[in-house]
């Protein structure tokens, strides 16, 4: 369902599930790290012109042109030497508006275990992320080895990844 105007920005704080980014010189690095840990953890939304303020609120900023930056972010999500794969629909990224801004909302749902790990470039074992907190955090080898086994080798019965080997 589109989102119109994401009301009390305030009332919110970054967590597992919200990440802002200013953006207000265009797509950030970091954007990709969260991109690849909230497709690997829970899912969450990254809010592109939102600032953090002293008291861990957050706030709108404006941006110069949001539609330009969504544009640029599908050009970049498409791009396999950017990330692995894209998880997104069309609905996923959204224009609104906060206060007096537009700001830009990106739902990044938790890739199926078919598409773990999603990674940023060539590597899986450097490029995998998964989120702490309100932190992004590189992916030990070994939980990237085991995405990677779950993603080739699902249980027969069920198609899902085997539990016996996470215990």
């Amino acid at each position: 369902m589109p989102l119109d105007e994401l009301e009390f920005l305030g009332e919110y704080k970054e967590n597992n599930r919200i990440e802002a980014k200013r953006a207000q010189g265009g797509l950030p690095h970091s954007l990709w790290e969260t991109y690849s840990a909230f497709a690997n953890t829970l899912g969450g939304v990254i809010l592109l012109g939102v600032a953090e303020g002293a008291d861990g609120s957050l706030y709108s900023v404006p941006l110069f042109d949001p539609q330009e930056l969504a544009e640029e972010f599908w050009s970049m999500v498409n791009d396999p030497k950017v990330v692995s794969s894209n998880l997104l629909q069309p609905e996923d990224v959204q224009i609104v508006r906060s206060g007096k801004n537009r700001i830009v909302a990106i739902f990044v749902p938790r890739a199926d275990f078919r598409h773990r790990p999603v990674y940023l470039g060539g590597d899986p074992f450097t490029g995998t992320y998964y989120r702490r907190g309100e932190g992004d955090c590189r992916c030990p080898r070994h939980e990237v080895e085991a995405m990677l086994r779950d993603q080739a080798d699902p249980c027969p019965l069920s198609g899902l990844p085997c539990k016996k080997r996470h215990e």
